[in-house]
């Protein structure tokens, strides 16, 4: 099932992505932000349980600010 979700605080501003009935998510996008990064983001948890992206991603910042994109994706996940 594809999930759209407006991130905060990010230059990204929103993430979309597919989530099965096993929590497995794929073809994760970014929409804005910076566009290498995320998109070696995308790939490196292509195929991750949800459940594992947010342990390995969650409380991540970016730079003074007191999240970053990646945060953002582990709270979209869960949130899905």
């Amino acid at each position: 099932m594809k999930h759209a979700y407006t991130t905060s605080g990010t230059c990204a501003k929103m993430i979309t992505f597919d989530k099965d009935e096993n929590g497995i998510i794929t073809d994760v996008e970014f929409y804005g932000g910076c566009n290498g990064n995320l998109k070696a983001i995308s790939k490196l948890v292509n195929g991750m349980p949800a459940d594992q992206i947010a342990k390995i991603l969650s409380g991540n910042t970016c730079g003074n600010k007191p999240t970053s994109c990646a945060d953002q994706l582990a709270k979209a996940v869960m949130s899905a």
